[in-house]
C-alpha cells in the first residue's frame, strides 16, 4: 500500500523522507548501493510505500551530501567517491568546528549553555540503547547549536553548508565498533573546556572528536570496500 503523503502534513512528509534518507544512506555506506548505480524514484516509492514526493525531497538530500548526483538524462546516480576526498572533508569540518566552539565558548549566553548541556544529558540515553538515528539526529542538533552560539552569522551559515556535505558519512562513522560512545565522551570533554571557559582548550578538543570521527569513518570504509571506491580516482 502507497501512502501518498504530497498533500499530507508536512511534517509526516518529513519524517518519511528522513527515514528514506536514512535507510540509503545507509546501504550506500555498505555498498549495497554501489557507485554508478541509478536510481529510480517509482522503484524507491513502492518499496517504501510513499508517494514520490518523499522519495524525492531524500534523494535531493543525499545531492547536497554528495551521495548521489543528478545528471541529465541518467537521472539520479550513486556518486564514486574516494576516501582520500571524505578525509580531507572531514581536516576542513575539523578545523571550522574548532574555530566555532572556541568563539561560542567566549560568546555563547547562559541560556544557550544551558541549552546545550541538556541535549548532550539526553544523548546518554540514546547512547545506551545503541540508537543510531536519535544520536544522529542529536549530534547534528548538538553541533548546530554550538554554530548559532557564535553568534557570527556568517560564520555558522559556513559551518552548516559543510556539515551538509559531510552529515551522511558523520552518520556512517557511528556504526563503526563503539564509536557512538566515544563520541558522546568526547563531547563530555569538550562541554567541560567550555564549562571551564577555555576557548582554546574547547577547540583542541573538538578538532580532536571531528578527526576521530574520520579515523572511525576510514575504519568502516576498509571494512566495506565497495562502499566508495577506496583508493581509485
Amino acid at each position: 500500500m502507497i501512502v501518498d503523503l504530497a498533500q499530507g502534513e508536512p511534517e509526516e512528509r518529513t519524517l518519511l523522507s528522513q527515514r528514506i534518507r536514512n535507510a540509503l544512506t545507509d546501504e550506500i555506506a555498505r555498498g549495497d548501493l554501489p557507485a554508478g548505480m541509478q536510481l529510480d524514484e517509482q522503484e524507491l516509492a513502492d518499496r517504501f510505500g510513499a508517494s514520490r514526493t518523499p522519495v524525492r525531497e531524500a534523494l535531493s538530500q543525499l545531492a547536497v551530501s554528495g551521495l548521489v548526483e543528478m545528471r541529465p538524462r541518467r537521472g539520479v546516480v550513486v556518486t564514486r567517491l574516494t576516501a582520500e576526498r571524505i578525509m580531507d572533508m572531514f581536516e576542513a569540518m575539523a578545523e571550522i568546528e574548532a574555530m566555532c566552539v572556541r568563539l561560542a565558548t567566549f560568546r555563547m549566553t547562559p541560556l544557550e549553555r544551558s541549552r546545550l548541556m541538556h541535549l548532550h544529558e539526553e544523548s546518554l540515553d540514546m547512547v545506551e540503547r545503541g540508537d543510531v538515528d536519535a544520536y544522529d539526529a542529536f549530534n547534528r542538533e548538538f553541533h548546530e547549536h554550538l554554530y548559532r552560539a557564535t553568534h557570527n552569522s556568517f560564520m555558522a551559515e559556513q559551518a552548516a553548508a559543510t556539515r551538509q556535505r559531510l552529515n551522511a558519512f558523520r552518520r556512517t562513522q557511528l556504526r563503526q565498533g563503539d564509536r557512538m560512545a566515544r563520541s558522546r565522551e568526547e563531547h563530555d570533554t569538550v562541554m567541560a573546556a567550555i564549562a571551564e571557559g577555555d576557548g582554546d582548550n574547547a577547540a583542541r578538543r573538538m578538532r580532536a572528536h571531528m578527526l576521530n570521527a574520520a579515523t572511525a569513518l576510514e575504519r568502516y570504509i576498509v571494512e566495506h570496500l565497495g562502499a566508495f571506491q577506496v583508493g581509485a580516482d
